[in-house]
């Protein structure tokens, strides 16, 4: 497979981890957290489709998951969070956990989970593939955050508490967009 179509789909996988990136980078993160997100997120990017091609459609017929919902939930998670924390007094520059930074990058790469339950199907080079993945997620990821840090010292906690609404209508938007996609595919296959 062509190495540009490999960069189409790995730049359409970071597509949700700059954007959420952007909304968490407004809670002034300091730079080792920036880049501490930003190396979780592209390792997540280059595991996620290896368990996807393990797994295929094994787990989701032993357990009915739904990934919407659980991205839907960590977002809204993260947003609440994100608000709340907007009103407490404290510095300028947040410390994140080592669980919100997993809970973060979990979200932002369920997408290539479902990507490497296909990926057989796109390229026999899955070394590659995914390599491309995880460093593109974390060019992404790393772009958002310090864009986001810079909105904050533009706007300040205002920023903080967009950020978090944003990530709660993202996940939001996520199940039903998904919801309508799924209702439109059965509708097609039918006819």
């Amino acid at each position: 497979m062509s190495i540009y179509i490999l960069l189409t789909i790995a730049v359409s996988l970071s597509m949700d981890a700059f954007s959420l990136s952007l909304a968490y980078g407004t809670l002034n993160l300091k730079k080792e957290y920036i880049k501490k997100i930003s190396l979780t997120v592209g390792i997540f990017h280059f595991f996620m489709p290896l368990i996807g091609l393990t797994i295929e459609n094994l787990l989701l017929k032993i357990v009915p998951i739904k990934p919407d919902i659980i991205v839907c939930i960590v977002l809204t998670f993260i947003g609440i969070e994100m608000i709340i924390d907007s009103f407490k007094e404290e510095d300028n520059i947040k410390i994140m956990t080592n669980k919100e930074i997993l809970l973060f990058a979990l979200a932002v790469s369920l997408d290539s989970f479902s990507v490497g339950i296909g990926l057989e199907a796109i390229t026999n080079n899955y070394i590659i593939a995914v390599s491309i993945f995880s460093l593109t997620s974390f060019i992404f990821t790393y772009i958002g955050l310090l864009l986001g840090k810079r909105i904050n010292k533009l706007i300040g906690k205002l920023s903080t508490i967009l950020g978090g609404i944003t990530l709660i209508i993202i996940g939001i938007i996520y199940v039903i967009w998904l919801n309508i996609y799924i209702k439109i595919h059965q509708f097609y296959c039918i006819y």
